[in-house]
């Protein structure tokens, strides 16, 4: 089952389009919420270069209501600069999801005043704004998957050419 990721109206399709590709290495699922600023088409993915995106199994909703109502026992980690705690100290269980907000604006604060005991963040150096998203979600999404022992991943890899020992 894994994490999901959410994206709430993602603007720019490279961001999504890394995030894709993370989830994919990470197990995770990718849920979009629209609006989004580009289009899903297989011919502008195609542009994008993201020929693995049929793999991903993306999945798409027209509102983040509409989302709670697929998923009514959803556990969902909001990851935004206004939180109080970082993202170590959230109690990640398999099935949750971390949410993201667009680039330009974050997740909206009504979600985030419903929701504050579920708020993380990513620590920064005080003063600086944000993250890129496609970082952010890497970030946030391996530090849960560590809480869960980084459970059905590869966590071990060799040398292909030398043989070697492992490092």
């Amino acid at each position: 089952m894994s994490i999901g990721i959410i994206l709430h109206e993602p603007e720019q399709p490279g961001n999504t389009g890394a995030i894709g590709r993370t989830c994919i290495c990470a197990g995770a699922s990718l849920h979009l919420i629209r609006p989004l600023g580009f289009f899903t088409d297989e011919k502008s993915l195609k542009r994008a270069g993201l020929d693995y995106w049929p793999r991903l199994g993306t999945r798409e909703y027209d509102s983040y209501e509409d989302f709670l109502k697929e998923h009514p026992k959803a556990k969902v980690w909001y990851v935004t600069t206004k939180a109080k705690k970082t993202i170590a100290e959230g109690d990640y269980k398999d099935g949750d999801f971390l949410m993201f907000g667009k680039e330009s604006a974050g997740i909206p604060e009504e979600i985030l005043a419903e929701n504050p005991d579920s708020c993380v963040r990513i620590p920064m150096k005080a003063g600086e704004r944000s993250l890129n998203l496609s970082n952010a979600v890497s970030i946030a999404l391996y530090e849960a998957l560590r809480h869960l022992d980084y459970a059905g991943l590869e966590k071990y890899g060799e040398l292909h050419r030398l043989k070697a020992r492992r490092l």
